[in-house]
């Protein structure tokens, strides 16, 4: 009996030794929730600036199409201009061909009317 009396007794003393008291726990457990409460805090502004940074890279997305779009429309006008500057050119030369063509016309009038008046004045005195 003195045996299981004493077992008995060890192993309550072992048993309420072992336990921890809520006052303990609270205090090991308080930086634990501050920690974790500073790292929530910090995920979350970890991901707002994910989620501002996603949306810069939406608007930079949309720029380089607006710029691929623009570089087109930059070159199909480069293009039209360079045909209507081909064409004025074109134009040009015929315009210059017709000039010299009414020059020498003029000119051809022009000796035509001095032979006419020779040859007017030529009558006159016969």
């Amino acid at each position: 009996m003195k045996k299981i009396m004493m077992l008995v007794l060890s192993l309550s003393f072992l048993l309420s030794a072992g336990c921890a008291t809520r006052d303990y726990v609270k205090q090991q457990i308080d930086p634990l929730i501050d920690r974790i409460s500073h790292l929530e805090a910090k995920v979350t502004s970890l991901e707002s600036r994910v989620n501002a940074l996603e949306g810069k890279v939406s608007d930079a997305e949309e720029a380089k199409q607006n710029a691929r779009e623009a570089r087109s429309l930059a070159q199909d006008a480069m293009r039209v201009a360079k045909e209507c500057c081909e064409r004025d050119q074109a134009a040009l030369k015929r315009a210059e061909a017709a000039a010299m063509k009414a020059e020498d016309a003029a000119k051809r009038a022009e000796d035509a009317a001095k032979k006419c008046v020779k040859a007017f004045e030529l009558r006159q005195k016969k």
